[in-house]
């Protein structure tokens, strides 16, 4: 997170904390009000994300109140600008340790995962479990396939869910993260498996979302429900928001 990005972010968590001693007074019928309601809500989430949750609510109502108001400002902007590297710093500090955690548990977690009746481990790392087998045919990498899926991370916390929206999704085979790319490979269709993913063939040091830690191993339950004809898998559809493509965009 830049700077002016975390300025702002704070700004805007100011406007809705001074304008909310008291909640009785907050309605929150109209569009508008709904919508800056859910800035705020998306805001405050971000800052938890990043460590940010020893802000002086009064100190930001302040600022607020002052900018709005053309006050002097109390701080010289060579003070805020400190302040803010302060802040930048400890947020990357604090993810850089997440992440080095992340890694060390997720290694455990392999580690003892690899042990387990049913479990193959293959060469690049990636582990699978048939739940159900079948006999269909295997895909291939030029293929595009319909699956059901779930998402989850090693404790179990879902982060994306096909069968909980009740829709599958149709991606091509080699679209998806590297761990996706091979188990699919490695199913027939009507088979039901789990993939537990390494992060280098998931996300690795990136964190695509809050939900998904960087050097996070993630866990798929996965259905291959058929192999698409290639007439019929002319439309593109929209991926899982944890298979992303290989190269994911930079920010």
């Amino acid at each position: 997170m830049k700077q002016h990005r975390l300025a702002a972010a704070v700004a805007l968590v100011g406007l809705v904390l001074a304008g909310c001693d008291s909640q009785t007074n907050v309605e929150l019928k109209t569009p508008a009000q709904k919508a800056s309601y859910g800035i705020g809500l998306n805001m405050g989430k971000s800052l938890a994300h990043e460590g940010m949750d020893d802000l002086d609510s009064k100190a930001v109502a302040l600022g607020i109140e002052d900018a709005v108001g053309k006050k002097e400002q109390r701080l010289k902007d060579d003070e805020l600008v400190e302040a803010f590297a302060a802040l930048q710093k400890r947020s990357e500090e604090r993810l850089a340790k997440m992440s080095e955690e992340a890694a060390e548990a997720g290694k455990k977690f392999l580690a003892d995962n690899g042990k387990r009746d049913g479990v193959t481990t293959t060469d690049s790392g990636l582990q699978i479990e048939v739940i159900k087998e079948a006999d269909g045919a295997q895909p291939k990498p030029t293929d595009t396939v319909t699956v059901h899926y779930e998402g989850k991370l090693t404790d179990g916390t879902v982060f994306d869910s096909s069968i909980e929206r009740g829709t599958p999704i149709d991606l091509p085979v080699s679209g998806v993260i590297p761990g996706w790319v091979e188990g699919l490979q490695l199913m027939h269709v009507g088979e039901k498996a789990k993939l537990y993913i390494p992060a280098e063939l998931a996300y690795g040091e990136q964190s695509p979302s809050p939900a998904i830690p960087a050097n996070s191993v993630l866990v798929f339950d996965l259905e291959l429900i058929a192999i698409k004809d290639p007439a019929a898998a002319a439309a593109p559809q929209e991926e899982p928001a944890a298979a992303p493509q290989e190269e994911p965009a930079a920010e």
